[in-house]
């Protein structure tokens, strides 16, 4: 089984991400379920704009995108600004979406028995917000989505400490952490045992 977190984040290179940190504090309960993570900082790649799975000319896309058909969990990784998710996030969710036309062998979209997530930090509100509009284009492109697949981390409102200073210990994003990686890896390992029946759900 392969997790794959695809890190939102504005920041590039060896500068400290809060999403990348709450991220690795949620994998070691992939770990105790045998489950290989991989981060991806998106950032760090040449991501063209489009909506298509390879926009050429430099596109390093492409790259990630075999990553995302290699996993069975997919976590898109957000911090907060203004309230939203990241430009960068919104961008990965476009260049899914250029891959929804693909299918595996069944015919069916290329996301079919795959499950997502999603994680936000920030210091301010719109958590819920982020993670409601990532579910559902995850769910809309055939990504499956289990139950209590989010967790996130917020500070008090306006400028303040970040997840590294002051969230790590807090119980919510803990709880939820773990809650999200079981229910992940539990409806993975269903769907790859048991995978959605071919029926009234191929692309034509």
């Amino acid at each position: 089984m392969k997790a794959l977190f695809l890190n939102c984040t504005l920041k590039g290179g060896d500068t400290t991400s809060h999403t990348e940190g709450l991220i690795r504090d949620i994998i070691p309960h992939f770990d105790a379920l045998d489950v290989e993570s991989e981060i991806v900082r998106i950032v760090d790649y040449n991501v063209a704009f489009g909506v298509t799975e390879d926009e050429g000319d430099g596109d390093e896309w492409p790259q990630i995108f075999e990553k995302v058909k290699a996993a069975n969990i997919v976590v898109i990784g957000t911090p907060l600004w203004l309230g939203e998710k990241s430009s960068v996030a919104t961008q990965v969710i476009e260049r899914l979406y250029g891959g929804s036309g693909l299918t595996n062998k069944s015919g069916q979209a290329i996301y079919y028995n795959k499950v997502g997530g999603v994680v936000v930090t920030g210091n301010e509100d719109g958590a819920k917000h982020a993670c409601a509009s990532i579910l559902y284009g995850l769910s809309h492109i055939g990504f499956t989505v289990p139950p209590n697949v989010d967790t996130y981390w917020v500070g008090e409102a306006g400028p303040g400490d970040s997840y590294l200073d002051a969230g790590r210990e807090n119980e919510f994003t803990k709880s939820h952490g773990k809650t999200m990686a079981y229910n992940l890896v539990h409806f993975a390992r269903m769907l790859k045992n048991h995978p959605i029946p071919a029926e009234g759900n191929v692309i034509e």
